[in-house]
């Protein structure tokens, strides 16, 4: 198979970002505005989630709209799973963040063992993309904890929490440029921050001034991020400026 993700471009994160807000936003008005609850809203998200992933794996390479709403479900659903454990289970935030720390370290850990690389220019196999996807949910999962427990449990507020995630993303990009760390555990932790940094901006888009919000509602939030997201996903589609042209035999370090 040609390589099943998009390459590392400024689009990559673009997007990225735009997912995860989407993610948080529209878990909220799933389940608190349209009135799903938690659970119905776990098994309607999570089913789509099944169809999108059975449709990525079937295919030969990477296709934009395809690829994207997977990433977007993968976020609702993550979103979901820990906002399952901390409400209606009664998790502390401090905890389901350790939690799906280790779980990740873990997930990392199992794929490298079994295929000496965590290179996503190398997702040509369906057993690579399985841990690819499976690293990915648990990223949405963690970032979701993480960012709910710098905004909420230690009280930040949503913009000091938007600031804090921002500038950590930024130091990893200038270490990566300024000391040239390897690029497979920059591209890891970036990807991990993008999760509470969107799930941030999509709080405090959506929540009530009371709250420390702007007041634009899940509903507007939703909408203007899926929008954008639709344009860049047609965009990509058209010009394919985002495909890995050729297939790949990947070194397992040095490229994320």
């Amino acid at each position: 198979m040609l390589n099943k993700v998009p390459e590392i471009t400024i689009w990559f994160w673009v997007i990225k970002v735009l997912c995860t807000t989407v993610g948080e936003t529209a878990a909220d008005y799933l389940n608190e505005t349209v009135g799903l609850g938690l659970d119905d809203t776990i098994y309607v998200t999570g089913a789509l989630l099944i169809v999108a992933l059975a449709v990525q794996f079937r295919l030969r390479r990477y296709e934009p709209s395809v690829y994207w709403v997977a990433v977007v479900l993968l976020s609702v659903v993550g979103t979901l799973i820990t906002d399952k454990l901390t409400d209606d289970v009664g998790v502390a935030l401090r905890t389901t963040t350790i939690v799906f720390a280790v779980a990740l370290v873990a997930v990392f850990a199992a794929w490298f063992a079994v295929e000496r690389t965590l290179s996503i220019h190398s997702i040509v196999t369906a057993r690579r993309e399985a841990f690819y996807w499976l690293a990915i949910l648990v990223t949405f999962a963690l970032g979701t904890a993480a960012g709910d427990y710098a905004s909420e449990a230690l009280s930040l507020g949503y913009g000091t929490a938007l600031v804090l995630f921002a500038g950590a993303i930024a130091l990893v990009a200038a270490v990566y440029y300024g000391l040239r760390i390897d690029a497979v555990v920059a591209f890891w932790v970036a990807y991990v921050l993008t999760r509470p940094l969107g799930a941030s901006i999509g709080d405090y888009l959506s929540q009530s001034t009371a709250d420390g919000g702007l007041g634009l509602g899940t509903t507007v939030t939703s909408l203007v991020f899926l929008v954008a997201i639709l344009g860049t996903v047609a965009f990509l589609t058209i010009t394919r400026r985002d495909a890995t042209p050729a297939l790949e035999t990947e070194i397992p370090w040095g490229r994320p």
